[in-house]
């Protein structure tokens, strides 16, 4: 069962729990898309978006625009043998001032970045499908949890139908001794046995009722829908053929390492040079005419632009660690999925050969409840005899309702095991 396959089935279901017996696969899809955490891919796609937009925007020119005042203790002059010279000539040399101040703008753009924006986008994008694929597997973890509580129910309902059952059958041998009783033919100790187990299979009758209200209640929180006076159908299914896993988890592994590739291309980036267009202009004194401002103190435009490359080498020194680390990180990863595989191998054995142990021993509960009912009925014969110990009788109907329960409890114990391994494997 893939997550978004079912999330996507979910909303196309045409049928309600209204229309027939709710099913197991219903209550997972159900609670999948109930589930809280659901926002999350919601959140994660936007916030992805918002990060792919500022890494977009980096290709968009930067302005700075500035204001600036000094005052300095020595300025650029002109040696005192040439101003002399000057001053003979008739020209006043006043010399840089002290007092400098400009507004002004600075403009840059980038035309190649060395290719941080594509190594960006590749981060982003695979750091939100390892988001999500984490997302996978908390939600997947979901399905075994509904699971368990619909196999709970199903295990207390039949609890309860075999208690009834074996209520009715006391009930009717109740009635028998107050009978025989009145005729003088039975004690009152016996008719007192008898109704003290009929009371005590009534508690257990109860005390099973309000254990199915709690899984219930817990189920319905999970689905979101009411499941009052629904009937829960009884699953059926079959072992997977194929017991290679194919778990959420497993996706996690793929995308984790393409996110460390991600990651490492992105730090390759560093080792490229990255060339852009530049402009500056400034209002203000002094200007890029150096002797004009030390003739005459005017405001001026100044204006520049060009071309710049810079290459910053420092990230060659540490190019062979960053490798190390890269190499690490995909050993650790596929450490982690070598041991998940190994584990849920095992564990898809040690299930499958619980199912071959459950079939077998299937195979003699309906010649156990028959050979049971075979043995209380002949009590209930003697009983009416009257050569019969109540304590026996009891007994005997103790021991037919126990295989019966038990004859139902290994149905329900089989599928339950079936479902634990369709888990185990995501089929």
């Amino acid at each position: 069962m893939k997550i978004r396959t079912v999330l996507a089935v979910v909303y196309l279901l045409h049928f309600s729990f209204a229309s027939a017996d709710v099913t197991i696969e219903q209550c997972v899809e159900k609670a999948m898309a109930n589930y809280p955490i659901i926002k999350m891919y919601n959140l994660l796609a936007a916030a992805n978006e918002i990060e792919l937009a500022d890494i977009n925007k980096g290709w968009l020119p930067r302005i700075g625009v500035y204001g600036q005042f000094t005052a300095q203790n020595v300025v650029p002059s002109f040696p005192e043998a040439l101003s002399g010279i000057l001053q003979n000539m008739g020209q006043e040399m006043r010399g840089m001032g002290k007092i400098q101040y400009k507004v002004g703008a600075d403009l840059s753009q980038t035309i190649w970045d060395g290719g941080v924006s594509k190594a960006s986008r590749e981060v982003s994008h695979t750091r939100e499908a390892v988001q999500r694929a984490g997302l996978d597997v908390e939600l997947y973890q979901v399905r075994q949890r509904v699971e368990n509580l619909y196999f709970a129910m199903l295990l207390t309902q039949e609890q309860i139908e075999q208690s009834r059952i074996t209520y009715r059958l006391l009930c009717d041998n109740l009635d028998k001794l107050r009978s025989m009783y009145s005729n003088g033919v039975a004690m009152q100790s016996d008719v007192d046995m008898m109704e003290a187990q009929e009371l005590t299979v009534n508690q257990a009758i109860v005390q099973a009722r309000s254990a199915l209200d709690g899984y219930r209640k817990a189920l319905e929180l999970f689905i979101g829908e009411s499941l009052e006076n629904e009937t829960i159908a009884m699953p059926t299914g079959e072992i997977p053929l194929d017991i290679e896993p194919d778990r959420p988890e497993l996706k996690l592994f793929d995308y984790r390492q393409e996110y460390n590739e991600a990651a490492n291309r992105f730090a390759d980036t560093s080792l490229m040079p990255r060339i852009g267009l530049f402009a500056q202009g400034y209002y203000g004194y002094p200007g890029f005419n150096y002797f004009q401002s030390m003739i005459n103190r005017d405001l001026s435009f100044n204006f520049i632009a060009g071309v710049k490359v810079s290459w910053n080498i420092d990230s060659f020194y540490t190019k062979s660690n960053r490798s190390r680390k890269t190499a690490i990180s995909t050993a650790e990863i596929a450490a982690d999925r070598e041991a998940f595989l190994f584990n849920t191998r095992i564990q898809s054995a040690v299930q499958t050969e619980a199912i071959r142990g459950i079939r077998n021993m299937m195979k003699d509960d309906g010649r156990i409840v028959a050979l049971r009912s075979n043995v209380r009925k002949a009590a209930e014969s003697q009983l009416d005899n009257g050569v019969i110990e109540i304590i026996a009788l009891l007994t005997k109907i103790s021991d037919e309702n126990l295989a019966m329960l038990a004859s139902k409890y290994h149905e329900i114990l089989l599928l339950q095991e079936i479902y634990k391994l369709k888990y185990t494997l995501d089929r």
